[in-house]
């Protein structure tokens, strides 16, 4: 018994752990609505140096290094890969300057911060500096959505991390290797030779690699079905070799090799994504776990009041700093400026690398490596807990957010939905009206309606729509099969429960009927498009209708039983359709839209009058009943 102890969980078992932790602590957050990084956190932390369950060092062996930096690299090449050039959009002057001035000048801030606030050596400073480029596109992208801000500095602020991710790791392999050369015993010109090759070599392997796979697969070399492992396999063989020819080398290969692949306009392009989106979570959450676990409780203790002012001199000099002299002569307004000024949460790629190279210094003699680690760590969580807090308030107070209340994002223009968008706008959820046919927007514009005349899934849409200010869609064109497609790409982003599509013409046929995962979530009990216009066309008309603690569902149902519930929108401002009027759920406090036929409308008039009062779309709680 105290042989298997001492052997610790095992490697089969320590990473099965692992994963159940990682993957546990992303549904947790996702649960929460809080920042994953600050569950991994805590879950790596507690398996790790308060219980002891979990110990990389002691389970894994010596497989633990290769793993991580197996990860890391993947993790890379996701970075490189989702710098797409072509979708930076009216960003793109601003984030040129904030990678081409930005990043040099953070690094060589970010170092300055490190040696007088963290007390680091100029070594491990120069290290780790060129690391806290990073902003963290894993974390910057759920706190924009919660704040809901405004389209420019959200995409700015998005692409800054996304370019400077890859950016930030190349800073570190050039610092690190910078370090080896000057403690090593070759001739100053012999070692900075071998460095500038072995860069080069690792850049033109990783370019040439990612023009071959953009040649083969948009030649058709490749099958469809073999496209994610012949990438995978092309991967970490591109790593191993060049970071043979120079350690940590390979890091920058692979990151030029998804540039490259990223950028080749492939048709397979959202397959390899969804691919890479999904192996970067695995990778993230287990990389964070093990990094969390890792960390000792000697090296937690040892951080003192120096780490608290190393962080603060990031957070309110060093980041404020870099991002104010870069955009100087931008055009961007003062209040977006200082906006991204003080915004720069780090993320789970910072802390990977830095677990990285803290472990690599400290092999090659850099004493204080070793507290890159805890104070990577200290830096993420308390960026991300200041940033969760403040994100939202300050883009209130700088005029930079969107509403608070979800909004609706409707794709197609026609006498129902225009219907239903002037519905909503009286009860103040935001609605936008998009169609690819001028036309079809001739009516909602003419009501006031706010809409976009395009493809929603068009580059034009990504540069216009404020799409985070939309919780919830309906595709409701005239086109079944362009109502699937628009449902199925917008998915992932807003989530299958938020995503609505008008039921198809022969949606009940069995001969007709699409696989689960293509389309959107169908509502109204199968009526069609033309089946809601022609309810409007024989006089039907929207109310919207509170439910009280004293005018419940039942009662709603007794006075208005020919009415056709529509929507509902609940307490909290969410918005769902409904499925089954029968089965419907509604809770105090929600208002049901629902259609009332013209008899209806008739005694909604009569019993008003009766009452001496006027007819009203929306009763108030002094006349519950409508």
């Amino acid at each position: 018994m105290a042989v298997a102890e001492s052997a610790g969980l095992g490697p089969v078992l320590a990473f099965g752990l692992v994963g159940v932790f990682g993957v546990g602590a992303q549904w947790l957050a996702w649960r929460l609505r809080l920042p994953a990084i600050v569950i991994m956190l805590a879950a790596g932390l507690i398996a790790g140096p308060a219980t002891g369950l979990l110990n990389p060092s002691r389970d894994f062996g010596e497989l633990l290094s290769p793993l991580i930096a197996l990860a890391v690299a993947v993790i890379l090449f996701e970075g490189g890969f989702s710098l797409d050039l072509h979708r930076l959009g009216d960003a793109k002057s601003g984030v040129k300057r904030l990678v081409f001035i930005g990043a040099p000048l953070g690094w060589l801030l970010s170092t300055l911060a490190l040696v007088w606030g963290a007390q680091l050596s100029w070594e491990s400073a120069a290290v780790f500096g060129g690391i806290m480029v990073v902003t963290g596109p894993t974390v910057i992208a759920p706190l924009l959505r919660t704040a809901k801000l405004a389209r420019r500095p959200a995409r700015l602020l998005q692409w800054e991390a996304i370019v400077n991710d890859p950016i930030g790791a190349l800073a570190a392999v050039l610092a690190f290797e910078v370090v080896i050369t000057l403690r090593s015993n070759l001739p100053m010109g012999e070692a900075i030779g071998h460095l500038a090759l072995g860069i080069a070599f690792a850049a033109v392997i990783g370019g040439a690699v990612g023009w071959g796979i953009a040649r083969a697969f948009g030649r058709g070399l490749v099958p469809e079905f073999m496209k994610v492992p012949v990438l995978f396999a092309t991967l970490l063989i591109t790593f191993a070799v060049t970071d043979s020819v120079l350690h940590e080398s390979g890091l920058l290969a692979v990151t030029v090799m998804g540039l490259v692949i990223g950028n080749a306009d492939l048709p397979s392009y959202e397959e390899l994504r969804r691919f890479k989106e999904h192996a970067t979570v695995l990778l993230v959450s287990g990389v964070f776990i093990l990094l969390a676990a890792n960390i000792e409780i000697d090296q937690l203790a040892a951080l003192d009041w120096h780490a608290l002012l190393f962080v603060v001199l990031v957070v309110l000099v060093a980041r404020p700093l870099t991002v104010l002299i870069s955009l100087i002569g931008s055009g961007l307004p003062r209040n977006e400026r200082l906006f991204i000024a003080f915004t720069g949460p780090r993320g789970v790629v910072l802390v990977a690398v830095a677990g990285l190279f803290g472990q690599r210094l400290a092999e090659v003699g850099v004493l204080d490596g070793v507290r890159i680690g805890p104070l990577a760590f200290v830096l993420v969580l308390l960026t991300v807990i200041v940033h969760g807090f403040t994100l939202a308030p300050m883009a209130r107070r700088l005029g930079l957010a969107n509403t608070d209340k979800p909004g609706l994002l409707i794709v197609g223009g026609s006498r129902f939905t225009t219907a239903l968008a002037e519905t909503l706008t009286k009860a103040e959820v935001p609605v936008l009206i998009t169609d690819p046919n001028h036309a079809h927007l001739i009516r909602p514009r003419a009501n006031g309606i706010k809409t976009f005349y395009g493809d929603i899934l068009g580059e034009a849409a990504e540069d216009t729509v404020e799409l985070m200010s939309y919780s919830t869609l309906l595709a409701a064109t005239d086109n079944d099969a362009y109502n699937t497609l628009v449902a199925t790409d917008l998915a992932p982003e807003l989530g299958r429960d938020k995503v609505w599509q008008m039921p198809r013409l022969k949606d009940d046929r069995e001969r007709h009927a699409l696989p689960t995962q293509l389309g959107g979530r169908r509502f109204g009990a199968g009526r069609t498009l033309e089946g809601w216009e022609k309810l409007l066309a024989e006089g039907w008309i929207f109310r919207v209708t509170k439910i009280t603690e004293e005018y419940g569902l039942p009662q709603w149902r007794e006075k208005r039983p020919n009415a056709q519930p529509v929507m509902v929108i609940a307490r909290n401002g969410d918005l769902r359709f409904v499925t089954d009027p029968e089965a419907m759920k509604v809770e105090a406090g929600a208002r049901i839209i629902s259609l009332l036929p013209p008899e209806a409308q008739e005694e909604e008039v009569a019993q008003k009058s009766r009452a001496g009062e006027k007819p009203s779309g929306q009763p108030g709680p002094a006349a519950p009943i409508p």
